[in-house]
């Protein structure tokens, strides 16, 4: 089991910034597949940003050149820097992560990110 406690949403305007940051209850290392993920009323839950097994990060297209996701492995936390953001980066964001086996997958509770016009 990984539990999974993200901080940070909150409202902003347009083209403001937030950081997101999730913690781990254990060692970055002893999960996979860390990243943030995010679901707008209506729409269905899709990848922001994360770190691949193989050490590789993934964005979204329309993140891309304005999200930055990092990661301190000391704190065991991860962090999502949100640029620039867009009324449509409006969501509940969650924090994910899989075991190393990859056939588990654990979900934080969430944090709302608003981002008014």
């Amino acid at each position: 089991q990984v539990q999974l406690v993200e901080s940070g949403g909150g409202l902003v305007q347009a083209g403001g910034s937030l950081r997101l940051s999730c913690a781990a209850s254990r060692s970055l290392f002893a999960i996979s597949n860390l990243g943030w993920h995010r679901q707008a009323p209506g729409k269905q839950r899709e990848l922001v940003a994360a770190f691949t097994r193989g050490g590789i990060t993934n964005y979204a297209d329309s993140v891309k050149g304005r999200f930055t996701i990092s990661r301190d492995n000391a704190k065991n936390t991860v962090y999502l820097q949100m640029n620039s953001l867009k009324p449509e980066d409006t969501a509940v964001y969650y924090c994910a992560a899989d075991n190393l086996l990859e056939t588990s997958r654990y979900w934080g509770q969430g944090t709302q990110v608003t981002v008014s016009s």
